[in-house]
């Protein structure tokens, strides 16, 4: 292992497609959407476009500098552009059923085996994009696994990968930014820890290149378990 990843102490993860499997969460919620409305779209495809506007959404909100509207609220609004966009029709019945789903996802099955292996030598942290009240739920009743500290960007008015955000859970955990590592599926999240200072881990779920960028991972991984194992977790 590299030795600068001795100093590390703590853990801090994406829950949202790192720990949580939005796609298959998502999926039932809208194929029953996709049937009712006689549409022949998939729903994998429906899912894509849906988060690939939710990053955007995610994005122009960190750039306007015009209030910090959060996690939930940029998902709706990516939903309703999405559905617009491939001119399915839609009311707020559908949109209220399709949103429903953030509050009902599991786990992917390697992660809690591999939060229990990971957490033999580290203390665990969320950080996440998602508001403090959606986490506490999500923490207690899906993923069902204690960690030490539940740290939303609701608190800090922007969303990863703004640098204030990783500065901010450093001050909150009384740490230097080189004693933390960010745990992460999406390269994006990575390269703002890394910028910020942390270690970071890629685990690499969606067999995505990771970015052409200085700001390289530590570690690149194809599960949790596998990164207890490259950790060197028993």
């Amino acid at each position: 292992m590299d030795p600068r990843l001795g100093l590390v102490h703590a853990l801090t993860f994406d829950v949202f497609g790192t720990v949580l499997d939005l796609d298959a969460g998502h999926a039932p919620r809208l194929r029953d959407f996709l049937k009712s409305k006689g549409s022949d779209m998939t729903a994998d495809d429906l899912w894509a476009r849906w988060r690939n506007r939710q990053r955007l959404e995610q994005y122009q909100d960190n750039q306007f500098y015009a209030g910090h509207y959060g996690y939930l609220d940029s998902s709706r609004r990516a939903l309703v552009y999405t559905l617009r966009s491939c001119r399915l029709p839609v009311d707020d019945a559908d949109i209220t059923r399709i949103m429903e789903g953030w509050r009902e996802l599991t786990p992917f099955p390697d992660a809690v085996p591999g939060l229990q292996r990971l957490r033999g030598r580290f203390k665990l942290v969320v950080l996440s994009n998602g508001e403090n009240e959606l986490l506490a739920h999500l923490v207690k009743n899906r993923i069902r696994h204690e960690f030490d500290r539940v740290i939303s960007v609701q608190d800090v008015g922007v969303f990863k990968p703004n640098p204030q955000v990783y500065r901010y859970a450093a001050r909150v955990l009384k740490s230097e930014p080189a004693e933390l590592m960010m745990v992460s599926a999406h390269s994006f999240d990575a390269v703002g820890a890394r910028a910020s200072g942390y270690r970071a881990a890629y685990v690499n779920r969606y067999d995505l290149p990771y970015d052409e960028t200085p700001y390289r991972c530590d570690v690149e991984a194809r599960d949790f378990r596998d990164l207890a194992d490259q950790l060197g977790c028993a």
